[in-house]
């Protein structure tokens, strides 16, 4: 299923850039939903940066989900490759639950716009194949994987735009 997401942050491009890449650990207090971000790795070779982040969830979990969502289940690690000469970054998701069943891949490309304003736009494309899961009866893997699908692309979109709500409240912050 298609991942889409388009924000604005009012900063110069190569500010944007940089701090989205650099900074990101910093500015989690300005998101509800993640309780932090570890960088594991950094090189650096030809103006491309590749990075691998895990990230931590929480923020509020349902009463109701509380006894079956465990910590693991809503950390993931991040594996991005940032292009400088394009303002490019391609990103790949590996969730550190059902793994085996979930690709999430894409990128974020940061277009300069008129007023020293940046957009970001976010597109990638997130499948899960319920099939690879013991657990799921293969008649119901198709169906149910599509509907979790939907059901993770409605969480996901505003969680994208909220890094970038994130990102302008650390820059207004910090210059």
């Amino acid at each position: 299923m298609r991942i889409e997401a388009d924000s604005i942050v009012p900063f110069v491009r190569p500010r944007t850039y940089a701090a989205y890449r650099d900074e990101m650990s910093q500015f989690v207090r300005y998101l509800p939903n993640i309780q932090g971000i570890d960088v594991e790795e950094r090189s650096e070779a030809d103006g491309v940066v590749r990075l691998r982040n895990v990230w931590h969830g929480g923020g509020e979990i349902p009463l109701a989900l509380r006894g079956i969502v465990k910590g693991d289940m809503l950390s993931w690690t991040d594996h991005a490759t940032w292009l400088s000469s394009d303002w490019l970054c391609e990103w790949r998701i590996e969730t550190h639950a059902l793994s085996e069943a979930v690709r999430c891949e894409g990128s974020t490309r940061f277009v300069e716009l008129p007023g020293d304003r940046t957009r970001l736009e976010i597109r990638g494309e997130l499948s899960i194949d319920l099939g690879r899961l013991r657990a799921v009866p293969t008649f119901l893997a198709g169906s149910l994987g599509r509907k979790v699908e939907q059901f993770l692309v409605r969480q996901i979109t505003p969680n994208l735009t909220g890094v970038s709500d994130a990102l302008t409240k650390h820059l207004l912050a910090n210059g």
